[in-house]
């Protein structure tokens, strides 16, 4: 199972900064997305983008009315696209990226 099997994304920049912005489709997958997607995760799933791979690089918002979280993820466009040469220099596709995270054994066992 896929992240993106119970939640959909949008993704973009602001600078050096990526934004990413997951919701799940239901309440009950809110509540999982709460205790599995954290800073960590995603600080490790981006680690070869972010400038300093560590957790700190990497803000976890909870947008309860929403069912979602937004990440910002400092120092992961090399510079930002009037500076990079990376062929996604505004971090568009980072959403699609984080939703193909494998999360199929956490899930099955989450008592949330």
């Amino acid at each position: 199972m896929k992240l993106a099997d119970i939640a959909h994304g949008r993704s973009g920049d602001k600078g050096d900064c990526a934004n990413i912005g997951i919701v799940a489709y239901d309440d009950d997958d809110f509540a999982f997305l709460r205790s599995f997607l954290t800073e960590e995760l995603v600080a490790d799933v981006f680690e070869t983008f972010l400038q300093h791979p560590e957790s700190s690089s990497v803000d976890r918002f909870v947008l309860p009315e929403l069912g979602g979280l937004n990440f910002v993820l400092y120092g992961s466009l090399d510079g930002g696209a009037s500076e990079s040469l990376r062929t996604d220099v505004q971090g568009k596709t980072f959403a699609a990226m984080l939703l193909r995270v494998d999360i199929t054994e956490p899930y099955a066992t989450f008592d949330g």
